[in-house]
This record gives structure tokens, sequence and C-alpha cells, in this order.
């Protein structure tokens, strides 16, 4: 089946964590596809797709349409996560990672298998490439929380960045942190060390959790 033939076609697609995206196919790319919701263009990695079908007459009729905003991509390239990613740097996205909230704010740099983002409220954060569900950039010079540029700053960090995901939470050995914005009270403690693809986080009374490194989708200094 070529799936290029349903682009501008209204489909559900069902994504990793219960939820549901309903739109109009934009494009597909090798990693990616796009998703135009009636408002804003979602940038929705296919790893976390996992089935889709055509919306219902019903189900479209719902869709209100409003001015579609300019893509931040080319369109004479082919679409991919990494590209967009780096089309979207400096620009005020909304992304979704975990099951519970959406996170605002903009992408600082891109590595090798995560990227570092400024949230006005949780500050530098660390993001699992695995873990991204969806990225919607901002449209009409749109601001999170209706902050000025003063709340905003374009280099938020002293930090040096590791290449990869796993180096970069061992760099923060000794830190207190929060994992998953804090799904559960086992994902805030100190980080004591890794081993074995574990994480060995001290807890309020010093009692250690080891998280599994492969389920760590955020991570922020307290």
């Amino acid at each position: 089946m070529n799936l290029k033939e349903h682009l501008g076609k209204y489909i559900k697609l069902d994504i990793s964590g219960k939820k549901n995206l309903n739109g109009i196919l934009i494009d597909i790319g090798s990693d990616l596809w796009v998703l135009f919701n009636g408002n804003d263009y979602l940038y929705i990695p296919i790893i976390h797709i996992q089935n889709w079908e055509f919306l219902k007459q019903e189900e479209i009729d719902e869709i209100i349409i409003s001015n579609e905003p300019t893509p931040i991509y080319n369109h004479n390239e082919e679409i991919s996560l990494r590209k967009t990613l780096t089309a979207a740097k400096g620009i005020f996205t909304e992304i979704f990672v975990t099951s519970q909230q959406s996170l605002h704010g903009y992408i600082i740099s891109i590595m090798n298998n995560y990227f570092v983002f400024y949230s006005p409220i949780y500050k530098t954060m660390f993001i699992s490439l695995n873990h991204l569900k969806w990225l919607i950039p901002y449209t009409n010079n749109q601001r999170p929380y209706g902050l000025s540029n003063a709340n905003l700053p374009v280099n938020p960090s002293n930090i040096t960045f590791a290449r990869s995901y796993e180096v970069q939470i061992e760099k923060l050995t000794g830190e207190l942190i929060v994992f998953n914005i804090g799904e559960n009270e086992k994902m805030f403690g100190k980080i004591q060390g890794i081993k074995n693809n574990f994480v060995e986080l001290i807890g309020a009374k010093e009692d250690p959790v080891y998280i599994n490194l492969q389920h760590i989708k955020t991570v922020h200094m307290t």
C-alpha cells in the first residue's frame, strides 16, 4: 500500500499512551507523519502510531478548519523527525511526552538520542527522542503563558550537553532531579549512579529505587 495516496484524507491515529488524534493527513516521511487538526500541524513520530483508520463523516464534520499555518519544513524535501526538530529550534512549541500533560517552551539543542528543551515551568529539560509522541509549533507569534522575552532567555543554561541521553543523565550524579515530570513519588530524588542500565535514585528518606534508563522520558533538575 502506498500511504502517500491517502494524503489529504481525514484520518484517526491511535497514539501510544491511549491518545487519539484526528485530522487531515498532510505529509508522510521516513519516520514522521504530519497531521492538520484544523488549527495546528502535529508532527508525529511513526514509532508511536499504533494504528490508524479513516474518519467517518460525522467525525469529519466535527473538525473546524481555521487559517492553516505555514509548515516549519520545506515541502520539497522528505520530512523526518530530526529535520523537523532542527527547524523547530527556537520556535515556541508544544510537545507531548508523558501520558499526563503537554510541555510548552522551545528546543535548545538536539543530540544523538535526546533533545534539550526549555520550559518556563520546569526550566532546562532533557527529553528522550524515543518517547516524544508529537510536536506542535506555535503560530502567529504566540508565547507560552503570555511571557515576555525577559522570562524566556535565549541561553537559559550554562550546562554542557553530552551526546547521548545515558551519559547526560550520568553527568547529573549527585543532583536532585525529577524524572518523567514526577509521574509518581518514585521519580523524585538524588542520582546516586548508573549501573547495568538502571539509575539508582535516592529518595527523601534515603531509600534507593532503581529506574530503567529505557523508561526515562524526561529529566529536569529541581
